[in-house]
């Protein structure tokens, strides 16, 4: 007999960071962020993610030790390297995949609720790390190009933040 549950989703903003040497973005052409040594952050943003979820990610990226040492082990974080941030909005970080072959993105949060918050996120990265955050532009057809570093790749979701 079923008992009529429905299963539900846990909802979250999710990043991939990637550890790189060099990255930059080109938009039509022009670049519009670029960094050498420092992360790479590819941000996934819901309709449930809140500020409170843009301050942990944030000092979690800026905080995540993933550089290395004098002995070559991962120990030092961003700052204790002068690294820099380059952030780039990804909506595709949420495709589902589950039926078809064609993935569906309607996890992802419309523009008028990812917008603000990416750009929350540009801020509260600038304050953390006392530097400017490059970017690309939302929305846009963006082309990366990035030297991983390792290659070293986390992907943290906010859900397991408890």
């Amino acid at each position: 007999m079923t008992t009529g549950a429905i299963a539900i989703e846990t909802l979250n903003m999710r990043a991939v960071i990637q550890r790189v040497s060099a990255a930059s973005c080109k938009v039509e052409g022009t670049i519009t962020g670029e960094i050498k040594n420092g992360l790479l952050v590819l941000l996934g943003i819901e309709d449930a993610d809140t500020e409170d979820d843009l301050q942990w990610l944030a000092q979690k990226i800026v905080g995540m030790r993933i550089f290395g040492d004098e002995n070559g082990l991962m120990n030092k974080a961003l700052a204790d390297v002068d690294g820099n941030i380059l952030l780039i909005s990804q909506f595709t970080l949420f495709a589902q995949t589950k039926k078809g072959n064609r993935p569906s993105f309607i996890r992802a949060a419309k523009p008028d609720k990812a917008i603000p918050l990416y750009e929350g996120m540009i801020k509260i990265l600038e304050t953390l790390t006392g530097k400017k955050t490059a970017t690309g532009i939302f929305g846009a057809d963006m082309k990366i190009n990035l030297l991983n570093d390792g290659p070293v790749t986390i992907i943290i979701d906010t859900k397991n933040k408890e």
